[in-house]
């Protein structure tokens, strides 16, 4: 009875949905979040009648043969990178990539990660930082005596000081693109590491061809689509009932092999 193992294979399967979904859902109000999708292929077959061997000694072959499935497995949980929506906060240091790229920042190990949330404050010293305190590259410092601070789409961090109708750049924001962004290594607080998969960072000025504009003033918000999301859950709730109705089958078919006298 394979159908038993067949049935187990698929109720993992979507199980590992699900928990995708309810991960999407959870972060459905998290800023610069991307969506994730999960994935699978099916697992290897038996063989019970070969295709295109032989049938005869004349050398007719058989058309299509026999194989059976054994079941199904998790291939890959996608990530989304979709541009998410832009909320207005009217904060003079949020910011929102509109476009290609990633914010950069420099953990406490040295490590650079990168990620899309642009929600930043100040340090003590004046250090343009994420929630967690973390440096954004390339560690600008805004000076106390700072009435306004402007962040331009190309990524420009000037100031308007006391007694001074003049602006001064302080700095320019870089921002980084992946060959291939779904091979970024999540690895919580809204950040990313580099991976082989990703390939190399490649730095270059926003709002220049390959790059976003940096809005100030706005988050990205997360392009979770909730009414999506509820639409994959009852799916995948419903798969895992059908796969369990199986199970239940099979068992009821081996009782009645028991049975026989």
């Amino acid at each position: 009875m394979r159908a038993l193992d067949i049935a187990a294979t698929g109720m993992q399967a979507q199980q590992t949905s699900v928990e995708v979904i309810s991960n999407n859902i959870a972060n459905q109000t998290t800023t610069g979040f991307k969506r994730r999708r999960a994935e699978f292929q099916d697992l290897i077959y038996q063989n019970l009648r070969r295709v295109g061997s032989n049938s005869s000694d004349n050398g007719t072959i058989v058309p299509s043969g026999a194989q059976v499935g054994l079941g199904v497995k998790t291939a890959a949980i996608y990530r989304i990178t979709e541009q998410g929506n832009l909320q207005q906060t009217s904060n003079t240091l949020d910011t929102a990539i509109q476009g290609n790229g990633y914010y950069q920042i420099t953990l406490p190990s040295g490590e650079t990660a990168y990620t899309r949330d642009g929600t930043f404050s100040l340090a003590p010293d004046g250090t343009i930082v994420t929630a967690d305190g973390y440096p954004v590259v390339p560690g600008i410092v805004v000076p106390t005596n700072a009435i306004t601070v402007t962040i331009n789409q190309a990524g420009q961090v000037q100031v308007t000081t006391a007694g001074s109708t003049s602006t001064t750049t302080l700095g320019q924001i870089q921002l980084a693109s992946f060959p291939n962004e779904g091979g970024l290594d999540a690895v919580g607080d809204n950040l990313f590491l580099q991976t082989a998969a990703s390939g190399n960072a490649v730095t270059g000025t926003p709002a220049s061809p390959g790059y976003g504009n940096i809005m100030q003033g706005f988050v990205e918000t997360s392009n979770v689509n909730i009414v999506t999301e509820i639409t994959n859950l009852i799916t995948a709730q419903r798969a895992y009932e059908m796969n369990s109705k199986v199970i239940t089958a099979t068992d009821d078919m081996l009782q009645t092999l028991t049975n026989l006298r």
